[in-house]
């Protein structure tokens, strides 16, 4: 058998590529029993549950029924005679009479007025001037008003009559004898005022006792004076006293009013003011700049309470409509007119007129209860079909999609639209 020969060409030199090791295989970590997803999972799964038990404890304890009723009302007027009496003790609505109370005040006003009065004073100095007798040892009487000038002219003249005792004779020679006698100037006016001076008697002029019979001062002549003072005229009190007057009243019952506390109603009329006294030292012709003049007033008024009124108002109406019917406070419109007012006898006399809105009562504790588990429409109907109402609106609240009223009468709420 020959022999195959196989020819073996050598084939190009294969290029190798280095390796590179492999990286060493990571740890595995088991996966945990929950995933982030399952934990908002189970999140949102406990938010709705807790919804849920929210929503149903909301539905038993919150929801309610909510009733609107609009009854039939009509307009009535009532007219009325109260009297206010400050000797009542409390309210009496058989003889329409609720209790007063007197307030009372007095306010005291002194202010200080200009005089204006003006007037001429005129006053006559005056003195003393001592007399000499060195005529004779005869006493000497002077008349009053005896004359006496000064040294300088100014005439004097005595106010009262004096007798001047006669001289005496020492050693042979006659001692004159004297007296001190008040004279005033002839005239008024601050030129008389002069200084210590002698003075001669022009009455025994000519005659011997001119030089013996004479008078020296030795003190000034004060007081003398011609002037404009001011002076306080009729007109002045007068004016002063209207002024004060007209203030007194005033504050008086403007304190008055301060006095008495928003609970009470006062009318315009029910005060009176008077004047107790009016007082002045001052006189017409006192010579014044300034006077004072006083006035006292004194303010009473007759008030009563806003709520004795309302009470009053109040059983009166329902007095008038019956047990069956109620009215609307919120509608009522109240005029009132004082017909007489005598506060010496403490007593008002009120003309009432009322105005309000009257409907049948509803017995709201036996409607709740003939209301229980009905459906709304249901209710709507029934309480349509009543003759005492007109309108009538149901809702639930808070959940508008519940069509039945609860079966609490505590969850019934029912609610007169009267407006």
């Amino acid at each position: 058998m020959a022999k195959r020969i196989i020819d073996i060409t050598p084939k190009t030199p294969t290029t190798f590529r280095e390796e590179k090791p492999k990286p060493p295989l990571e740890k595995t970590i088991p996966s945990p029993l929950f995933t982030k997803k399952k934990w908002w999972e189970i999140w949102w799964g406990a938010v709705f549950f807790i919804l849920i038990l929210v929503g149903i404890f909301c539905y038993f304890t919150l929801s309610k029924a909510k009733i609107e009723i609009w009854p039939v009302t009509e307009i009535k007027t009532f007219e009325t005679k109260l009297t206010v009496a400050n000797t009542a003790a409390k309210t009496d609505i058989s003889n329409k009479i609720i209790p007063g109370e007197i307030f009372e005040t007095e306010k005291l006003i002194t202010e200080e007025f200009s005089s204006s009065g003006r007037a001429l004073k005129e006053k006559k100095a005056e003195g003393v001037i001592r007399v000499y007798n060195n005529y004779s040892t005869l006493a000497q009487t002077l008349v009053v008003n005896t004359r006496f000038v000064s040294a300088d002219g100014k005439l004097f003249r005595s106010t009262e009559k004096v007798t001047i005792p006669g001289g005496k004779y020492e050693g042979g020679k006659l001692v004159a004898s004297f007296v001190d006698i008040k004279v005033a100037a002839d005239q008024a006016g601050p030129e008389y005022n002069i200084g210590p001076s002698t003075f001669s008697i022009p009455g025994f002029a000519g005659t011997d006792r001119y030089t013996k019979i004479y008078g020296k001062s030795f003190q000034d002549m004060t007081g003398g004076l011609k002037e404009e003072v001011p002076q306080v005229s009729q007109e002045d009190l007068e004016g002063a006293k209207k002024v004060l007057q007209e203030r007194a009243l005033k504050e008086s019952e403007t304190s008055l009013k301060e006095k008495i506390s928003p609970e009470f109603i006062l009318l315009e009329k029910a005060i009176d003011s008077e004047i107790l006294e009016t007082f002045s030292l001052a006189r017409p012709k006192d010579e014044l700049e300034k006077f004072k003049f006083q006035v006292k007033a004194r303010s009473l008024a007759l008030v009563f309470k806003k709520e004795d009124l309302e009470k009053f108002v109040r059983d009166f109406i329902l007095s008038q409509i019956g047990e069956t019917k109620k009215f609307s406070e919120k509608s009522l419109k109240l005029n009132y007119l004082p017909e007489t007012i005598d506060l010496k006898l403490g007593k008002i006399t009120l003309s009432l007129k009322l105005d309000t809105k009257i409907y049948s009562d509803i017995d709201q504790s036996n409607l709740k209860k003939a209301l229980l588990g009905k459906s709304l429409a249901e209710t709507k109907l029934f309480l349509e079909n009543q003759p005492q109402i007109t309108k009538v609106e149901v809702k639930s609240w808070p959940f508008p999609w519940i069509k039945n009223v609860p079966k609490d009468v505590e969850k019934i709420e029912i609610k007169l639209m009267l407006d």
